[in-house]
């Protein structure tokens, strides 16, 4: 027979009794236990926080700006090419370190 283990954290939250009683209810009308929605609401908040911060929306002049830049991103970049250059001109110069 195998067992499954599964590895649970514990989180602490210290409330008003106001907040709390607000919370309870709100669990009680879902049907749900105090941790199950704690963890839900807390866990959709989390997702939602972090697609915010995490996907970029573009409005339609700033979408055509970023492809314009991308368009021309092959485009020759003397300064660009002369410090690299002179980089490699560097590393020639000096011992790879051990």
């Amino acid at each position: 027979m195998t067992t499954l283990s599964s590895s649970l954290e514990r989180i602490d939250l210290r409330t008003s009794p106001e907040i709390k009683e607000l919370i309870v209810r709100a669990a009680t009308t879902a049907g749900v236990s105090l941790s199950a929605f704690l963890i839900a609401c807390a866990q959709d908040r989390a997702k939602q926080i972090l697609a915010e911060s995490e996907n970029l929306t573009l409005s339609p002049r700033d979408w055509d700006a970023f492809f314009t830049a991308l368009d021309h991103a092959d485009k020759p970049r003397p300064q660009l090419q002369a410090a690299a250059n002179d980089y490699m001109q560097w590393r020639k110069l000096r011992p790879a370190p051990e």
